[in-house]
């Protein structure tokens, strides 16, 4: 991006994912899996094909026997709002982040508003939320309000940048709205257990009630993942959604 300066704020509703970097195959998981039992001889299983051992896939994602999921890698490209990488962040097992700095660049005015399909009206109490769909009213709420505040915070982020005020120290007015972007590393086994608490899926064994916003970064995780290691991904759905 270019320089901030001057530049007007703008509102986004998506978070994108891209996958930058990838060392993960099926057949990672049998030459992990085959060492324990044929030693050197595992090495053959480099040039097989996955398809033909999918039931061993099958029974060391069933029987929760997870190291051999972890020899492989996939880097991802994320932008979205500050708010979802804090929550991303409580994800350290198997994960490596590094996210663009507030005190070495000067961040770009591009802030998050929730979608029409985005779901506002929160009702129960802490453990049995539900959510259900916002009235026109109250999404425009939404919309007028964000969009207000996003664009006063930025004025004076803007304000205390001319005044010669440091990027560290005239950040803190920002709001966690803000879009950030990263890289974040892992492998198929730290990005299960991502999936299983960031996803709201029927098959998973044990529920979870992830905020809408991270797991609109998860899907399209999963979807990118999904196409590197198919076998793998339809173990995981198979056993509940449960990360070995």
């Amino acid at each position: 991006m270019t320089d901030a300066q001057g530049a007007t704020p703008t509102f986004r509703s998506d978070v994108t994912v891209e996958l930058v970097r990838s060392a993960a195959t099926d057949t990672d998981v049998l030459w992990a899996a085959r060492v324990s039992t044929a030693g050197e001889q595992s090495l053959e299983a480099l040039q097989q094909d996955p398809e033909k051992s999918k039931g061993l896939i099958n029974f060391l994602m069933r029987d929760r026997h997870g190291t051999p999921f972890e020899h492989n890698s996939m880097t991802f490209f994320v932008s979205a709002p500050i708010f979802v990488f804090r929550e991303f962040h409580r994800h350290r097992a198997g994960w490596s982040y590094n996210e663009e700095s507030g005190r070495y660049r000067e961040l770009q005015p591009v802030f998050y508003v929730p979608g029409e399909e985005r779901k506002l009206v929160q009702v129960g109490r802490p453990g049995k939320y539900e959510f259900h769909e916002g009235t026109a009213e109250q999404y425009k709420q939404v919309t007028d309000s964000m969009e207000r505040a996003y664009r006063q915070a930025y004025a004076e982020y803007q304000e205390m940048l001319a005044a010669g005020v440091a990027r560290e120290v005239a950040r803190a007015v920002l709001p966690v709205g803000l879009f950030s972007s990263m890289y974040a590393t892992c492998n198929a086994r730290s990005l299960m257990h991502f999936l299983s608490l960031r996803t709201k899926d029927e098959r998973a064994t044990v529920p979870s009630f992830p905020q809408r916003e991270i797991e609109m970064v998860a899907e399209q995780m999963e979807a990118q993942w999904a196409t590197l290691m198919p076998l793998t991904h339809a173990a995981f759905n198979a056993h509940g959604r449960v990360a070995p």
